[in-house]
């Protein structure tokens, strides 16, 4: 995600591939269940792949605590999608593998009650399902640390939902979005999954994918990870796309569209696809400059931790991107060189580890945020430090205005306050312990943690630990204060 004047979309191939390509990781073979956790039923397919890479320990969220439930512990989505553009219905049938993490009578998630569900099992017999407001509730027992499938067939107009913040790009809503042509792009952060399929649509539940995309040709079904398969039949275009590592519900997508796309490579092998509209530019903007953009943050973080990279644009005005696919939009500002490098560097810092609470979205947006700003620097020319003083110029009227970057106001999410501030903490802390320490823990962090969440605590007691620097009040002045500390 991005804070940008004009950024269209941005989706990001969860689990840290950009688009569509592979997102690292050997494919999901089959196996035995994960972790020793016993299957509740032998005709469950979650028994057919090793699903332990993908186990959590999911929370309730401190600063949107409606949305997402601990109780599920989401390891497989197998979503089949069918778009109807000029109904702009979508039909599905979705198989969520999941794990009960305590006792409990009912099975809770988040969905959309625009989507009529007609039929629900659980490992194969037949459930109660009521919906209210975002609430989805199956009513069937499940017993802590056991497996489930649950089985949902649904159809409807998706219906977007209200953004918790003041921007006035999120004005379309969260989630599914639908274009006056009838194409279709996601944006969900920091929520919004719900509004398409049911969902645990926290962050610290991350999960396995499979999506199988359906819709008259020739348009196509684009989503997360490897695209697997891609047929016509009867005037149908089918894809199927697998993605190999886990992500966040916030970083997974779906877009339907009349796309084209090209195949690029970075320096070190690394393929990317860039999406675009089937009668536009096939590299819009500054998409071109993508090897680069990843050869850069390579220098800087080490190897890029997915198989395979993507960029997808739609029309779209929004200035909030999604990590793993990016989605950017059609105007020059968007999609350029800069926001390109800020979305890749998520690939390390939001993808493949991933904030564990809502509160903590300043451990992707600030390194991002620091990043482009060291890239913006070394472009122009300036140094690093004086892109920081034009920084700190703005910064204080943002953090009084929507609150500390680590204790931000619930209704202003993804307001500046969560760039900039923790951008300038990142520097401070650069010239607080050298060059060696700093660009050390940059490298070390994300590879220590791949495939993971982590929260505050987790985060910078292992910066603590890494560096032998006690930074306490360090982070409690950047991080919680109503006000900007001094710099050195």
């Amino acid at each position: 995600m991005r804070r940008g004047a004009r950024t269209a979309a941005a989706l990001a191939t969860a689990a840290g591939c950009l688009l569509l390509g592979g997102c690292g990781g050997a494919s999901w073979q089959p196996a035995g269940p994960g972790r020793g956790e016993p299957t509740s039923s032998p005709s469950n397919s979650a028994a057919a792949g090793d699903l332990a890479i993908a186990r959590n320990d999911t929370r309730a969220d401190s600063v949107y605590p409606e949305i997402g439930d601990p109780l599920v512990d989401a390891l497989h989505y197998d979503l089949d999608l069918t778009w109807t553009p000029e109904e702009e219905r979508l039909a599905a049938t979705e198989t969520l593998t999941f794990r009960a993490t305590a006792d409990a009578p009912q099975i809770p998630l988040d969905f959309n009650e625009e989507l009529a569900i007609s039929r629900a099992t659980v490992d194969g017999s037949p459930a109660e399902v009521t919906v209210e407001g975002n609430d989805l509730t199956v009513a069937h027992p499940v017993t802590a640390d056991r497996r489930y499938e649950l089985v949902l067939e649904y159809a409807g107009t998706p219906a977007t939902a209200p953004a918790p913040s003041a921007r006035s790009d999120f004005s379309d809503g969260l989630g599914w979005n639908v274009t006056g042509d009838g194409e279709t792009w996601t944006l969900q952060e920091p929520y919004g999954a719900f509004t398409w399929y049911a969902a645990n649509d926290h962050p610290s539940d991350k999960a396995l994918y499979d999506f199988t995309l359906t819709v008259p040709a020739p348009w196509a079904g684009v989503a997360n990870g490897v695209l697997t398969s891609s047929t016509t039949e009867d005037g149908q275009s089918v894809t199927t796309w697998h993605l190999a590592e886990p992500a966040s519900s916030y970083l997974v997508t779906v877009a339907f569209g009349d796309f084209q796309h090209t195949d690029l490579e970075s320096p070190s092998g690394v393929p990317i696809q860039v999406w675009t509209d089937a009668d536009g530019d096939a590299l819009p903007g500054d998409t071109g400059s993508t090897p680069e953009a990843i050869d850069w943050l390579e220098r800087i973080l080490g190897p890029y931790p997915f198989d395979s990279f993507g960029i997808l644009v739609v029309d779209n005005e929004s200035g909030m991107e999604t990590q793993t696919m990016v989605t950017l939009g059609d105007t020059p500002y968007s999609l350029s060189a800069a926001v390109i490098v800020h979305e890749a560097a998520h690939h390390w810092y939001g993808d493949t580890v991933s904030p564990a609470d809502w509160s903590d979205v300043w451990m992707n947006e600030g390194m991002a945020m620091y990043l482009q700003g060291m890239w913006e620097a070394e472009q122009e020319g300036v140094p690093i430090a004086r892109k920081m003083d034009e920084w700190a110029a703005f910064e204080p009227d943002l953090r009084a205005a929507a609150g500390p970057p680590g204790a931000f106001d619930p209704a202003q999410f993804g307001d500046g306050n969560i760039y900039y501030g923790p951008a300038l903490m990142w520097h401070e802390l650069r010239e607080r312990i050298g060059e060696q320490r700093f660009f050390t823990m940059l490298r070390e962090w994300p590879a220590a943690q791949a495939n993971d969440t982590a929260d505050r605590t987790e985060y910078l007691t292992w910066i603590e630990e890494t560096t032998g620097e006690e930074l306490s009040a360090f982070f409690d002045d950047w991080l919680l204060d109503r006000t900007t500390p001094p710099r050195d």
